[in-house]
């Protein structure tokens, strides 16, 4: 854990309640303005110099206020362009990884891609842009370069699994802000003279609810520790496709408990639930996750996958 961690928590989280559903053009420049995207640059090249824990802790805010900006995006390409030795350029630096969209990418003044073992920066007069949105209507853009890249280096990370913790990270806040909101509606709508809360259908419901969003908790907490250790592939596809079962599990619960009116765009519930939809498909869906932990596994074999889950557990607990 850094030092900073809770002077950096409390300033995302009073930021990001102020901005929360507020449009991108007036949401970006104040997350830009706090300096969240240096989070992982090293404090003598200018940066935060904190770790993937705080990292999982201002994403983890981000996805509770259903923020409308770019975070992830931006904290990972710096980081990657930090570690190549390349100086970021002024704006918002988005990220490509093979096969994937570009969050925010008409609004990104440079775009970093991996592929192939290589990073490439490209400015946005060299990228080309298929402009598209997310379920929740952010821009989610493909793109296709088409001038020559301001920069390359060679580059060992696997891009699409730090989108994919992102993605972790976000979702573990916007199932507790759903939740939070599920809770407080059955609590205070009244059916048949009794709270919602008071029925046993829906006191199993919300359970089931609370463990699918701690389960996404859990699952971002080990990835942001295996990602500190300096391993966290298995993490990352595990708990990827966990995030994908708890939002196919929970969004549904979510939707049943408030009935018409988590549809509606001035409710807040909608806002989380399509990002979380969204997000589940973002980086990798469920097959791609799937079949990278399979193979995973199958390559271990019992003995040996109880081995790795041993040694990586003392690695994390330790």
């Amino acid at each position: 854990m850094s030092d900073n961690r809770t002077l950096l928590t409390d300033m995302a989280a009073g930021l990001f309640a102020d901005l929360a559903r507020k449009p991108f053009a007036e949401a970006w420049p104040q997350v830009a303005e706090a300096g969240f995207s240096t989070l992982l640059v090293p404090e003598d090249a200018g940066g935060f110099g904190g770790d993937w824990g705080d990292v999982l802790a201002v994403l983890r805010l981000a996805g509770l206020n259903a923020l409308n900006a770019p975070l992830a995006e931006p904290v990972i390409a710096h980081y990657l362009l930090a570690k190549a030795g390349i100086a970021a350029p002024e704006g918002l630096v988005s990220i490509s990884a093979p096969g994937s969209r570009v969050p925010y990418g008409r609004h990104a003044a440079a775009v970093v891609h991996v592929e192939g073992g290589t990073l490439s920066l490209y400015r946005a007069d060299a990228c080309s842009f298929d402009e598209g949105l997310s379920p929740a209507g952010e821009p989610w853009d493909a793109v296709t370069f088409t001038g020559a890249a301001a920069a390359t280096a060679a580059c060992d990370v696997d891009l699409q699994a730090l989108g994919a913790f992102a993605r972790v990270a976000q979702a573990s806040g916007a199932l507790e802000a759903a939740f939070t909101l599920a809770i407080d509606h059955v609590n205070t709508r009244v059916q048949f003279g009794r709270a919602l809360a008071k029925f046993q259908a829906v006191q199993q419901a919300m359970a089931e609810f609370s463990e699918e969003a701690a389960a996404v908790d859990a699952s971002a907490a080990a990835c942001a520790a295996a990602l500190d250790y300096g391993h966290a592939s298995f993490e990352i596809a595990a708990a990827k496709l966990r995030m994908g079962i708890a939002v196919d599990r929970a969004v549904p619960i979510a939707h049943r408990m408030h009935g018409a009116i988590g549809f509606t765009i001035e409710y807040a519930l909608n806002h989380l639930t399509r990002r979380l939809m969204g997000w589940r498909s973002e980086f990798g869906g469920d097959a791609f996750w799937a079949e990278r932990l399979g193979r995973r596994v199958a390559g271990l074999g019992g003995h040996g996958l109880w081995r790795e889950m041993a040694a990586r557990t003392d690695r994390l607990v330790g």
